[in-house]
This record gives C-alpha cells, sequence and structure tokens, in this order.
C-alpha cells in the first residue's frame, strides 16, 4: 500500500514537472519571439534612417530640437515613383505635423500638390510637388519652409507600394466614404467603386481612396481630406492591439519603402511624451486659396492672408518668435 501511495506521488511530481517545463517553454518562445519583433522593428528603423545633407538641424534653427521637450514639425511626403521605374517622382501628398510635448498637442496640414511655390534653384515658381523631381526630399523640405516659413525639423518619405503593403499587412482600414466614386486601380487599371457611408479597404483600394481628386466636388481640399482620413486610419490600426503581432511584417515593409532622419531612440521618446495617443487628438488644418492658371497650366495659389495666418498658428504651435 505504500509502495502504491510512493508511486502515485513520483507520477504526480513527474506531471507537475512536465506541466511547469510546458510553461517555461511557453514563456521562452513568448519572449523570444517579443524579442524578435522588437529586433525586427529596430532593424528595419535602421534601414529607414537617412540622414539630411544639411545635418540634424534646419536653417531656420538655432539649435537642434529635442522631442522629448522641445516643439517640432514633421514633414510627410508620399511620394508617386511608380509609373518612373523607382526614380524620381514626385510627391502626390504632402502633410506637415507639427507636436507640441507641453500640451500633448498635434497639429497636421495638407497641402495642395499643385501649390505655386518658390522651389529651390528655379527662378520662376511652379507647382510645390514639382520640388521632388527637381531635387529629392531636401528640396522639398526646404520649399515647405520656404512656404510655412517654419523649420522642417523632420522628414518621412512614403513610397505608395510601401502604402498599400503597410494597409494590407494590418488587415486593412476603415473609413468613412463621404459619397460615391470610382477610382481606376494602380496595379491592373480595374475600376474601384466607393460608395458612401463605412467602408472597409485593403491597401490597392486605400490608395485609389486617396488619390482620387477629379470627382471630387472640392477638388484638392477634398483629396487632402482623404488623404488625411486614410492616414488616422494607418495610425489608429497600427496602434491597435490586434496589430502587434504583425508588427515584425509591417517592419518588414518599413524598412524597404520609408526614409526618415527621425532615429529609433525619438520614437522612443514620442512614445513616451504621448502616450494614449489616438487620431482624435489631431488637430486638422486647411491652405485656402484659389484656382490659378498660368500658361494654360493649373496651380494652386494660397491666398496670402489666410497663408499669414496659418504660418503665424504653426509658429505660435513650435513657440517660435512670429
Amino acid at each position: 500500500m505504500e509502495r502504491y501511495e510512493n508511486k502515485n506521488r513520483r507520477r504526480r511530481r513527474l506531471r507537475i514537472k512536465r506541466i511547469i517545463m510546458i510553461f517555461g517553454l511557453i514563456l521562452l518562445g513568448a519572449g523570444a519571439y517579443g524579442g524578435y519583433i522588437l529586433y525586427s522593428a529596430y532593424d528595419a528603423a535602421n534601414q529607414s534612417f537617412n540622414q539630411l545633407d544639411r545635418g540634424d538641424k534646419s536653417k531656420l534653427r538655432e539649435e537642434a530640437v529635442e522631442v522629448s521637450k522641445d516643439p517640432f514639425s514633421v514633414l510627410i511626403m508620399g511620394v508617386e515613383d511608380y509609373s518612373s521605374g523607382g526614380q524620381n517622382g514626385r510627391t502626390d501628398s504632402l502633410m506637415v505635423a507639427t507636436f507640441n510635448p507641453s500640451d500633448q498637442t498635434v497639429k497636421l496640414l495638407s497641402i495642395p500638390r499643385d501649390t505655386l511655390a518658390e522651389i529651390p534653384g528655379k527662378a520662376e515658381k511652379d507647382k510645390i510637388n514639382h520640388a521632388y523631381a527637381f531635387g529629392g526630399k531636401e528640396a522639398t523640405i526646404e520649399s515647405v519652409e520656404n512656404l510655412l516659413n517654419i523649420p522642417i525639423d523632420y522628414y518621412v518619405t512614403v513610397g505608395f507600394s510601401g502604402f498599400k503593403d503597410i494597409i494590407d499587412e494590418v488587415g486593412g482600414v476603415k473609413i468613412d466614404v463621404p459619397f460615391d466614386f470610382s477610382e481606376k486601380s494602380d496595379e491592373d487599371k480595374q475600376m474601384i467603386y466607393f460608395t458612401e457611408g463605412e467602408m472597409t479597404l485593403n491597401g490597392e483600394e486605400a490608395l485609389a481612396y486617396a488619390r482620387m481628386r477629379k470627382q471630387d466636388p472640392r477638388g484638392d481640399f477634398g483629396r487632402g481630406d482623404r488623404q488625411k482620413q486614410v492616414m488616422m486610419a494607418v495610425i489608429d490600426k497600427l496602434l491597435s492591439p490586434s496589430s502587434l503581432s504583425k508588427l515584425d511584417d509591417v517592419a518588414e515593409h518599413v524598412g524597404d519603402n520609408i526614409q526618415t532622419n527621425m532615429r529609433v531612440t525619438h520614437a522612443v521618446a514620442i512614445q513616451r511624451k504621448y502616450p494614449g495617443f489616438s487620431s482624435d487628438k489631431i488637430e486638422k488644418l486647411t491652405l485656402g486659396g484659389t484656382d490659378d492658371y498660368i500658361g494654360g497650366i493649373y496651380y494652386f495659389r494660397p491666398d496670402e492672408a489666410q497663408l499669414s495666418e496659418l504660418q503665424t498658428e504653426l509658429s505660435q504651435h513650435l513657440e517660435q518668435d512670429t
């Protein structure tokens, strides 16, 4: 009898050891996977890092900013390079975000791509989206600084293929479509139909939704609002718990299709300064103006009074002397 009880105790201890071992392997695997995700994100960020020729600070800054304590700005450039085989291209979308860590506020401005602006190296004003073809991100940054009279501290360029891949990796984005319209797909040129109301869009559909302009009664303004709408949806989806397990796949597309002069330490500092951040905390701004034709070519001419007010608002948000 005693021998039977001892045998049962040994069996129970063996089962307990096996359970502990299984849990240990699960925890070890989870830790290894978490480490792999972090490494993938870190490696992708390093691949994306691309310093500007000007160095660490804008010509409109006396000192480089520290994102953990100083207000700063970011220029987001959506680069249309598919029609040129990945060479040069133009900025199909331009957005400027200003961050103020003191009150944890963010302002976001979409600049119409046909905006008449001064471009470095050109004697006459031209469409601001042409700056990228003339001088890449450096010329685009300088053109935006000249237009808004604020320093651009950081930049992010996003290739459209990366834009589509990232959205597909996170399972698409939900968008509230303002009206019915259709737009050709970039890949197979098939027509994509959008209906008023909430739709879940994959990468190709989201790109077509953001790029459409001719059918929008508000023209470039409506297009700019839709671009911001997609951007907000992507931000919210990337910050959602469901996307955490896909971070390594997203990181792969980030490394291949995104360039920025923001370091990993900057991203960590921003995340700490803006805990619980979501798109509804972003204030969206608009650049007003009128349609104009020069030599039969369409341009968007900013309203001088509204542009001046916008310059002042952004300067104050960056806590600059106006």
